[in-house]
C-alpha cells in the first residue's frame, strides 16, 4: 500500500509549477491587456484634445486674417498676389517644420487646395483661385503673447464665386472666401471657410446716427418727472416721432 502511493505521488510531481506557471501566463495576458486599453484610451484622449485645439486654431487664423482684411483697400490686390498678411513664417516656397512634428510646403498645399475646388466648382469663369495670404505657427499669431500651441495655421482667400463678372481676381461686390486649416501633432488637420463682405461707410454712419438718436430718447426717458409719492399712478406714453412723453 505505501508503495503504492508513493508511486502516485512521484507520478505527480511538477504539477504545481504547471499551475503556476499557467497562473503566471494569465496575469500577464491580463496585464498586457490593461496596459493596452489604457494606452489606447490616452491616444484617443490626445486625438480629442488636439482636434478641439485646431479648430480653435484655425477659428483664431480667421479672426487675425479677417482684421487685417479691414485695413487693406483694395482687395483686388490680395486676390492678385500683390498683399499679404504680416503674419507670416518666412517664403511661402520654403518647406515648413510643424511644431507638432513633420513638415509642410505650402506652394504644394496651395495647388492642392485649388484641385480639390476645381473638383467640386460649378461657378465657371468664377471659379475660386486660391491665394495664399497667412501663414506660420500659432505661437506667433499675436505678437506680445506668449501662446503655448504645437498648431500652424494657413490661411487662403479668392473671390466669391457668386460674384458673376468672370473675373476671379478682380472684387466687384466687396465679398470675398476665407479659407484656413491648422495642422498638429499625429496628423490632425482642421478646416474653416467663411464669407465675409465689406460694409459699406453709409451703412456704417447710418448706425451711428441712429445710436445717437436712441441716446437722446433715453435722455429724455431719463429727465421725465417722478411720480409724486401718495398720489395715484399716472399713465405715462412716449411719442414714436418726437420722442416726447405724455402724462395721461
Amino acid at each position: 500500500m505505501m508503495n503504492r502511493l508513493r508511486t502516485r505521488f512521484a507520478a505527480e510531481e511538477g504539477t504545481a509549477l504547471v499551475i503556476a506557471l499557467m497562473a503566471v501566463l494569465l496575469l500577464t495576458a491580463l496585464g498586457a491587456t490593461v496596459v493596452m486599453v489604457t494606452n489606447t484610451e490616452t491616444k484617443i484622449a490626445a486625438n480629442h484634445r488636439n482636434s478641439v485645439e485646431a479648430l480653435y486654431a484655425a477659428d483664431a487664423a480667421v479672426e487675425r486674417v479677417v482684421e487685417e482684411l479691414l485695413m487693406v483697400p483694395r482687395w483686388n490686390d490680395i486676390l492678385t498676389g500683390t498683399a499679404q498678411s504680416a503674419f507670416s513664417d518666412g517664403a511661402a516656397t520654403d518647406t515648413k517644420a510643424l511644431p507638432g512634428g513633420g513638415t509642410i510646403k505650402l506652394d504644394v498645399a496651395t495647388a492642392q487646395l485649388q484641385t480639390d475646388s476645381n473638383a467640386v466648382a460649378q461657378w465657371g469663369a468664377n471659379n475660386p483661385q486660391w491665394r495664399l495670404f497667412a501663414w506660420g505657427p500659432l505661437a506667433n499669431i499675436a505678437p506680445g503673447l506668449e501662446i503655448d500651441s504645437p498648431m500652424y495655421a494657413a490661411v487662403w482667400i479668392a473671390d466669391d464665386p457668386a460674384e458673376t463678372d468672370g473675373d476671379p481676381n478682380a472684387d466687384t461686390n466687396g465679398t470675398l472666401t476665407v479659407h484656413a486649416e491648422a495642422l498638429g501633432p499625429f496628423g490632425t488637420r482642421k478646416v474653416i471657410e467663411v464669407t465675409v463682405a465689406r460694409t459699406s461707410s453709409t451703412e456704417i454712419e447710418r448706425g451711428q446716427i441712429a445710436q445717437r438718436g436712441q441716446e437722446e430718447l433715453n435722455q429724455r426717458a431719463r429727465k421725465a418727472a417722478v411720480q409724486t409719492p401718495g398720489k395715484s399712478l399716472a399713465n405715462m406714453k412716449m411719442s414714436v416721432g418726437t420722442g416726447t412723453l405724455t402724462v395721461q
